[in-house]
């Protein structure tokens, strides 16, 4: 029974930690953020790299709307990876300069990243813009906003990357696009209130290019982005979020289609959870470093999901041992962090989502976390989903 009991209060101090620190970002967070220092006066000359995998459909669109967005000195570059349509052609139409790249054992965004950056080297520009070939970037300066808070601050910035639910949406999808809200708007803007930096979330991303031009591969990474931003972090350039420019996609049409995405998704966030948690979490303590000890605990927030199964089945188990006469110690205090968890959401959603996402969406949670199940049932039987693979686009 000592050991119960002691397995049981050592769960409980482990599921504290994510679930003190989704509170503090979430109550930390604000709807209005505070605005970033005013970039210096001067032409920041600026590229944005596009990678491109069969993205025919709407590639001609996201290239109509940052071009317009780019000044004289700047480029953009679509990387048209391994493709089997007229995505190359389509984009040269639109206006960009075309990179064909043709390597089917080694797909995938990083691949075509890493291939965009060597052949800048010959003239690099000051900054380095990184978009998704399915995204809009708001306001109409976006692009030079997020270029110019990379040369001012000499770091990696982040936009805010949002996937919207369709037009018509699934319950499913408006929990996950709320849970993907919580995650990349609430979140990272708790952090900037605090004054600390965030994680890469994929789209919308600036580089300075000594910083991206030095940073290390990260090609075969299921979560390039998140890898990315915390390497850089380790070697003291930390990214900064930049809440006044909105990155957007939507998420895919029909459940399998988002099921196969979040499964990709989050293996990798968990990977990387056990492989650089721990390792910030020290590096932060030994160097005397809040902003890594800080994206250290950040990371180690697992996704609201698996988190909330977690706190049940903590909970089960303390119930069982209480009725079995251990005491009632650790039931409460893991009932203590579901109902921690349940207020940071509920904060997220009332400040940021609540004209958005329906009172009776939040209902249907519960449908949400078991739909989920056979993804971390997959991920604990047979490891984690090891290969790359394109999400299907609005209307294919």
């Amino acid at each position: 029974m000592i050991a119960l009991s002691i397995a049981l209060f050592v769960g409980v101090g482990l599921l504290a930690v994510p679930c003190l620190v989704l509170l503090v970002e979430c109550l930390a967070a604000r709807r209005s953020a505070t605005r970033l220092p005013p970039a210096p006066a001067g032409v920041v000359r600026t590229t944005v790299i596009i990678p491109a995998h069969d993205e025919a459909l709407g590639i001609g669109a996201t290239v109509s709307s940052l071009r317009a967005q780019l000044g004289p000195a700047d480029a953009l570059v679509v990387v048209a990876d391994n493709c089997t349509d007229d995505t190359a052609e389509v984009a040269r139409r639109a206006g960009a300069t075309v990179l064909e790249r043709h390597d089917p054992a080694r797909r995938g965004k990083g691949h075509a990243i890493t291939f965009a950056v060597a052949s800048l080297r010959a003239s690099p520009p000051d900054v380095v813009v990184l978009v998704d070939a399915d995204c809009r970037v708001a306001p109409t300066d976006g692009v030079g906003r997020l270029a110019h808070a990379a040369a001012s601050s000499g770091r990696p910035i982040q936009a805010e990357y949002l996937l919207e639910a369709t037009a018509r949406p699934s319950a499913r999808q408006v929990v996950g696009a709320l849970a993907i809200l919580v995650r990349n708007r609430v979140r990272p803007r708790g952090m900037h209130q605090l004054g600390l930096p965030c994680q890469l979330t994929g789209s919308g991303m600036a580089f300075p290019w000594a910083v991206l031009e030095s940073a290390p591969p990260g090609e075969s990474n299921l979560v390039e982005d998140l890898v990315l931003g915390l390497e850089l972090a380790l070697r003291g350039t930390p990214p900064l979020l930049c809440p006044e420019v909105a990155v957007s996609s939507e998420l895919p049409e029909g459940d399998p289609s988002l099921f196969k995405q979040r499964r990709r998704w989050e293996h990798g966030q968990l990977s990387t959870l056990l492989a650089f948690g721990p390792r910030l979490v020290l590096a932060g303590l030994a160097r005397r470093r809040l902003e890594i000890l800080a994206l250290g605990l950040d990371l180690c927030v697992p996704p609201l999901a698996l988190l909330v199964m977690l706190l049940v089945a903590l909970g089960t188990a303390s119930a069982a041992a209480a009725l079995g006469g251990l005491g009632p110690g650790p039931l409460v205090l893991s009932g203590a962090l579901l109902g921690i968890v349940a207020i940071a959401v509920v904060r997220a959603w009332w400040s940021f989502a609540r004209d958005t996402v329906p009172v009776t969406a939040l209902l249907s949670a519960p449908f949400y976390i078991a739909w989920k199940i056979p993804l971390y049932v997959g991920l604990l039987v047979r490891g984690k989903h090891a290969s790359w693979e394109r999400t299907a686009r609005k209307g294919e």
